[in-house]
């Protein structure tokens, strides 16, 4: 059984990797504008990304994985890349129109959400967690909270017009490298 201590430590890390991420979404947003389009920033986050974890695989002498157990690994478990390249590429795109808080507040909500349903139905291998009316009731304040800095927010793009400059740029910057 974990203590109280570890309980908080454990806590305290998440905590701060949680405040991490809308520095991520801004640092790349600004990859994006200077390398002149949000994939190019999301490649080079993603490198970056290796090159930060191979050493520390080197120091802490992390065994390679045995090549004959990838066979065993089932499909769905290698769309954690997927889902990184697309929270990146949200991020680049989004952050800059709507801002971090904004962005965040939605990706928290999402998180939440899709965290419900993945412990209610034990989704992804994962055990399978009851789903209180108090974990209901902290996520529904959540999502209140989202839709109150939304409401609030006096620098966000209508959803219209923000999706239609996505669209606009996406598919300009699709038609312009083919």
């Amino acid at each position: 059984m974990n203590s109280p201590f570890t309980l908080v430590a454990l806590a305290a890390v998440a905590v701060i990797a949680g405040a991490l991420v809308p520095f991520q979404a801004g640092s790349n947003a600004e990859l994006g504008r200077a390398l002149g389009h949000p994939l190019w920033a999301t490649l080079v986050s993603l490198v970056v990304s290796m090159l930060v974890v191979i050493p520390i695989m080197i120091v802490m002498q992390v065994s390679p994985p045995a090549l004959g157990t990838i066979r065993y690994i089932p499909a769905w478990a290698w769309l954690g890349g997927v889902a990184g390249v697309i929270y990146i590429s949200s991020a680049l795109v989004l952050v800059p129109r709507v801002g971090a808080t904004n962005f965040i507040v939605c990706v928290i909500a999402g998180q939440l959400i899709a965290s419900l349903l993945l412990d209610y139905h034990g989704w992804l291998n994962l055990p399978v967690r009851e789903v209180s009316i108090g974990r209901l009731a902290g996520v529904t304040l959540v999502l209140v909270g989202m839709v109150t800095v939304q409401w609030f927010s006096p620098t966000i793009a209508s959803p219209h017009q923000s999706s239609t400059q996505v669209a606009t740029e996406v598919s300009g910057a699709a038609e312009s490298k083919g």
